[in-house]
This record gives C-alpha cells, sequence and structure tokens, in this order.
C-alpha cells in the first residue's frame, strides 16, 4: 500500500472523516480545513514515529510539515533520510549522537 494511502486511511479513520481515502486529494490542507488541530498534529507524530520508525525532532514539527498528505509524505522522506544519515555518521565516527 502506498504511504499517501495509509496516511489518508489514518486520517479519516482518527479524525472520524465521512470520505474514502481517494476523495481526499493530496493537497488539500488540513489544517485550514478544520481536520487536524494542536493536539491532532501530536498524535499524527506519534502515529508517523510508530509506523514508520521516524525519529521526528520537536523542531521539525511545523504546521507546514503537516498541512497536507503530500507535505506529511514528504515530510517521512526527510525525516527517513535524516536518521538514515544521522545512523551512518554514528556508524562512520563510532560516536553516540544524543
Amino acid at each position: 500500500m502506498a504511504r499517501t494511502t495509509q496516511i489518508k486511511k489514518y486520517l479519516i479513520e482518527q479524525f472520524s472523516l465521512e470520505i474514502q481515502p481517494e476523495e481526499l486529494a493530496d493537497d488539500y490542507d488540513l489544517l485550514a480545513g478544520g481536520v487536524i488541530d494542536s493536539l491532532g498534529l501530536l498524535t499524527l507524530v506519534s502515529w508517523l514515529e510508530d509506523t514508520y520508525g521516524l525519529d521526528v525532532d520537536v523542531l521539525d514539527v511545523a504546521p507546514d510539515n503537516f498541512r497536507s498528505v503530500a507535505a506529511i509524505d514528504a515530510f517521512c522522506d526527510a525525516a527517513a533520510a535524516a536518521g538514515a544519515a544521522g545512523s551512518a555518521e554514528t556508524a562512520a565516527t563510532g560516536a553516540h549522537q544524543p
């Protein structure tokens, strides 16, 4: 299953949207549309961490990173790449990152 579809299914279930995943446009503004509020954002971040094994830095929790399904998907790509780069750097230097 594509990650965007999985994200859409989570949003629909978690926030009680009465639509099908294919009806939720990738660029629909989830914040302006009232789908996600500040508590919902924290819930979404926690789900992303658990589901995709991401380590989200509190500084990355900016509204624009979660404004749409497309933005969330791009955020997951960036967070995964940052996590992989951090792991590679730690392995190369033998240093432990706090």
